[in-house]
C-alpha cells in the first residue's frame, strides 16, 4: 500500500511573520477604503444635513430610528447615541412595525431610516405610514432615487463607496458611513441644543463617565458640618471643632471674619508646628495659615483631587469658596473623592 501524503494548505504553510504581514495589509485596506469613503462624505454634505438637523429640533416628540440588517444595527447604536446627548430617541425594528409596533410613532415624532441601498422591502410599511400620518421622514441611503429617498422629506445621500470585504459584499464601508453620519447628526444636535456637561452627566450616573463628570459642589460638606472657628477662637476650642462631629475627620478648620469671608485654615501641620509656642494659649489668628488653597464648587472633583495631590506641600482637604465673598460654602476632602469613586 501507498502510504498516505498529508497535502498542507498553502495558508498554513505561511510562517507567523508572514502570516502577520498579510493581517496588517487587510487591517490596512480597510482602514484605507473607510478613510476615504468618509472624505467623501464630507465632501457630499450640503444643506440637505441642516434641513434634518432643523426637522429634528422641530418636533414635539421623539426620533424613530428603523434599519433592517446591518442598517439596523447601526440605527439602534445611532438611537442610543442621540438619546444619551439631549435628543429623545428610540429603534423600531422594521419588521415588528409591520405587526403593532407601528402604534408606537406618533404625529409628534419624526422618522430617521437607513438603508445603504434605500430599496429594503421591510421599510414600506413605515414610509406608508409616516406618509399617510405626515410624520417627517429622513432617509439616509446611496441612490437618491431609490425608494426610501424619494418618499423621504430630507434625503442624506451617501457617497457609493466600495466594501472592504474581498468580495465586496459584506456591509463594512456602507455601516461605517451610516454611523459616522449618525454621529454627526448627534454632535450637530448637541450644539444647537446647548447640551452641557451637567446634562451628559445626568443620563450617565454610572460607571467611569459619571465619575468622570462628579463635581465638587456634589460631594462638599456643608452647613453645620463645616468646621469654622473666628480669629480669637482659642485653640482648645478650634482643636475640638476639628476633630468631632460633621467633617471633623478633614483635620482641618476654616478661620471666617466678622462677614463671614474665610481669612485662613488651622491644620494638623499648623498645631505640630505650634506645639512648643504655647499652643492652648494661643488663638486661631495666631496658628491659621493665611490665605489658605481653595476651589469653586463647580470645580470637578477629579480636578479638586489632582490639585490636592500636587500641591506642595501636600493637601487632604480643600474649603469651596463663592469666587466673589469668599465666604465658605463647602469642604471636600481627598476621603469624599475616593468614596465619590473619583481616581
Amino acid at each position: 500500500m501507498r502510504a498516505a501524503i498529508s497535502v498542507v494548505p498553502p495558508a498554513r504553510r505561511r510562517t507567523a511573520a508572514a502570516n502577520s504581514r498579510t493581517d496588517l495589509q487587510a487591517a490596512h485596506r480597510v482602514l484605507d477604503t473607510a478613510r476615504a469613503a468618509i472624505d467623501s462624505l464630507g465632501r457630499t454634505l450640503n444643506g440637505d444635513f441642516s434641513r434634518a438637523i432643523e426637522t429634528i429640533l422641530a418636533i414635539r416628540g421623539r426620533l424613530i430610528v428603523s434599519g433592517m440588517g446591518k442598517s439596523g444595527h447601526i440605527g439602534r447604536k445611532i438611537a442610543a447615541t442621540l438619546s444619551s446627548t439631549g435628543t429623545p430617541a428610540y429603534f423600531v425594528h422594521p419588521g415588528e412595525a409591520s405587526h403593532g409596533d407601528l402604534g408606537m410613532i406618533t404625529r409628534d415624532d419624526a422618522l430617521l431610516m437607513l438603508s445603504y441601498r434605500g430599496e429594503t422591502p421591510e421599510l414600506g410599511d413605515l414610509i406608508t405610514y409616516a406618509k399617510r400620518l405626515r410624520i417627517p421622514l429622513i432617509g439616509i441611503a446611496s441612490d437618491a432615487k431609490s425608494t426610501l429617498l424619494q418618499a423621504a422629506d430630507c434625503a442624506l445621500v451617501l457617497p457609493r463607496a466600495q466594501e472592504a470585504c474581498p468580495m465586496g459584499l459584506a456591509p463594512t464601508t456602507s455601516t461605517t458611513l451610516m454611523l459616522v453620519l449618525g454621529d454627526a447628526l448627534a454632535v450637530a444636535l448637541m450644539e444647537r441644543r446647548g447640551f452641557t456637561a451637567d446634562q451628559y452627566r445626568n443620563f450617565h450616573p454610572g460607571g467611569a463617565l459619571g465619575r468622570a463628570l462628579v463635581r465638587v459642589s456634589d460631594i462638599m460638606h456643608t452647613g453645620e458640618e463645616l468646621p469654622l472657628v473666628r480669629p480669637d477662637a482659642a485653640m482648645r476650642d478650634v482643636i475640638i471643632r476639628m476633630t468631632t462631629g460633621g467633617a471633623g475627620f478633614a483635620g482641618v478648620a476654616g478661620v471666617v471674619d466678622g462677614k463671614g469671608t474665610l481669612i485662613g485654615i488651622v491644620t494638623d501641620g499648623d498645631i505640630r508646628r505650634h506645639v512648643e509656642r504655647d499652643l492652648l494659649g494661643s488663638r486661631a489668628s495666631d496658628v491659621m495659615t493665611r490665605n489658605p488653597k481653595t476651589v469653586p464648587g463647580t470645580m470637578l472633583a477629579a480636578e479638586a483631587l489632582a490639585y490636592m495631590n500636587e500641591s506642595t506641600p501636600r493637601v487632604t482637604s480643600l474649603f469651596v469658596v463663592d469666587g466673589k465673598s469668599k465666604k465658605p460654602a463647602g469642604l471636600v476632602t481627598v476621603h469624599d473623592c475616593l468614596r465619590a469613586g473619583i481616581r
